[in-house]
């Protein structure tokens, strides 16, 4: 079974029987169906099932000659809010199936940000219209299996207005450090060497999460796994209609970057609340726009 269907509220324990009854019922009784032609040409269909507001699972494949639908993968999915990023995205195709990655290298993060891509019916019907036309934005999203709420880093109002000024001021200086500009990179490579001093003399009497506000790594061999540190902004409790298990929705802010995360109740440890963060490993996926 695909491990993050934990995440929407299904068990882990759940045998190739069940999944099969599972994709059979969201075949059998779809909310939404996409159909479009994949990289060879040949037929793509990807039905989709709500399990709870914003989230289920969806499940993509073909009709054979016979009218019978061949299931080629599923997946689980939350949908996100809004516009996260507007960085040039490019799509790159899996290599065992008709799956895809959108990529873009994120300047309030940093690194280059690699996302499962959601709406591969969309994003196929628009490439064979016009193959040059790239994605205009992303609305990304994440499944979490496990997380903990940690409290916030007291600040008071001029220390919340220093921190927005300086994540500004390196956004502008890492957008000219990639137009070559030397000054820029000078720069930040000054500012990672004293933000590292600062770190190294802090880190001996204090907890690094009473230093560090938000982060934002790779996580493991997957490339669309982090590991992250975000505040809350918002969050709701819905629950699996399928299952009845409850699952947290949480908005989050991770180094200016908004996005939607869905994790198990019974994963998540602790009580969430806006202000507070959530601390955890997810499976980042997105929706492109046009």
């Amino acid at each position: 079974m695909h491990s993050y269907l934990r995440a929407i509220g299904f068990q882990n324990n759940m045998k190739k029987s069940d999944i099969e009854k599972l994709t059979d019922k969201i075949v059998s009784s779809p909310d939404r169906i996409e159909v479009s032609e994949d990289s060879m040409g040949n037929e793509f269909v990807e039905m989709t099932k709500e399990i709870a507001p914003g989230a289920g699972i969806r499940v993509c494949g073909e009709y054979a000659e016979d009218g019978i639908f061949h299931t080629e993968y599923y997946y689980p999915y939350v949908e996100g809010d809004g516009i996260t990023t507007q960085e040039q995205i490019e799509i790159e195709k899996h290599s065992e199936k008709e799956s895809y990655a959108g990529v873009c290298d994120e300047m309030k993060l940093g690194v280059t940000l690699i996302f499962y891509l959601q709406n591969v019916a969309e994003y196929l019907s628009e490439h064979h219209r016009n193959p040059k036309m790239r994605p205009m934005s992303a609305t990304l999203s994440a499944l979490s299996l496990n997380g903990k709420i940690i409290m916030p880093i007291s600040k008071n109002e001029k220390q919340i207005q220093n921190t927005k000024k300086n994540s500004q001021d390196r956004n502008y200086l890492i957008a000219a450090a990639r137009e070559g500009d030397e000054d820029a990179i000078e720069n930040l490579t000054l500012e990672d060497i004293d933000t590292y001093s600062m770190l190294s003399r802090r880190i001996a009497n204090e907890d690094i999460l009473s230093i560090v506000d938000s982060y934002f790594m790779p996580y493991g061999i997957e490339s669309d796994q982090y590991s992250i540190l975000g505040e809350i902004v918002d969050y709701r409790m819905e629950n699996n209609k399928m299952t009845g298990d409850k699952i947290c929705l949480l908005t989050l802010d991770c180094n200016d970057l908004i996005y939607d995360v869905c994790i198990n109740e019974k994963d998540l440890l602790g009580e969430p609340a806006i202000g507070r963060r959530f601390k955890g490993v997810i499976w980042m996926q997105g929706k492109v726009n046009y």
